[in-house]
Order: structure tokens, then C-alpha cells, then sequence
């Protein structure tokens, strides 16, 4: 008989990383059964011009139901939020192993108390190469589309 090992815990700092390529990692490490936490989800960074990637954010709210808002899209305003939405779109979310995946998910803003003590894994292929004005944080573009939460940078 073969046993299934619980599955293992993986901290990932996301901190000056490339949001979208560190959320294709997590997203393999959960569908391999992994669960997997994400700490400073603020500090995450997004490619690109600063402006136009605001633009797309603000453009993306204006999506609603034409017969009532009320039904959605509802569009994340939070890091940490936003980052669970990209790890979402690239796993199989209607699929019995994509929902399964998804539940082992948690991003958290900052580092949490009960985390602090581990040693966070860093991918370093998906760490920043340019100076950081090539980059907008995750946190940054947060403000600007209305999340009203404080982070330190």
C-alpha cells in the first residue's frame, strides 16, 4: 500500500521579484501538491511603464455586468489579493486538481508572526535584473486603483 505524504509547507518571498514569473512557479509548486504561502506580497514588481500599467489596472474596474454590477467581476484592490488572482488564472481552476491546488494557496501582506521564524525560499531567476525604476511595485499600483491599506516600503 502506498501512503500519501502530507504535503509539504513552501514560503516564498516574493520581495523584489517579477510578480507574473514568481506566480508561475507557485502555481507548479501547488499542482505538485505543495502548499505554499507568499510573504511581502506589497513588495512583489510588476514590469514595465509605471503609467501605463496603472492605466491598465483603472481600465480593468471599469468592467462590470451590464444588467447589475452587483453580479461582477469583482476586481481585487489588495497585493495580496491581486497576486491570488494571477496564481488563479494559471492553475485549472474548474478542474477537481485546480481547486484542490488553489485551496493550498495563502499570500499574506508583510511577513506574518507565525512565518517569521522559517527560512522564506527565493526564486532567483525571477528576481528583478534592472535598477527598480524599470519596476512598479504590486503595493503601488494597489494605491492608485483604491486599496487604502499601510505597508512601509
Amino acid at each position: 500500500m502506498d501512503k500519501k505524504q502530507p504535503p509539504s509547507t513552501i514560503i516564498v518571498d516574493i520581495a523584489n521579484c517579477i510578480a507574473g514569473r514568481t506566480c508561475s512557479r507557485v502555481s507548479k509548486l501547488l499542482l505538485e501538491g505543495n502548499k505554499v504561502s507568499v510573504i511581502n506580497a506589497e513588495k512583489a514588481m510588476i514590469s514595465g511603464n509605471r503609467y501605463a500599467t496603472i492605466e491598465n489596472y483603472k481600465e480593468d474596474l471599469e468592467i462590470s455586468s451590464v444588467t447589475n454590477p452587483i453580479h461582477g467581476p469583482f476586481h481585487p484592490r489588495r497585493p495580496d489579493t491581486i497576486l491570488t488572482k494571477m496564481v488563479r488564472g494559471m492553475i485549472p481552476k474548474r478542474k477537481a486538481s485546480g481547486i484542490e491546488a488553489f485551496k493550498q494557496l495563502r499570500v499574506y501582506i508583510g511577513v506574518p508572526e507565525k512565518l517569521s521564524r522559517e527560512e522564506p525560499k527565493i526564486f532567483e531567476d525571477c528576481r528583478i535584473r534592472k535598477p527598480e525604476s524599470y519596476y512598479i511595485t504590486v503595493g503601488d499600483v494597489a494605491k492608485q486603483i483604491g486599496w487604502k491599506g499601510e505597508y512601509d516600503k
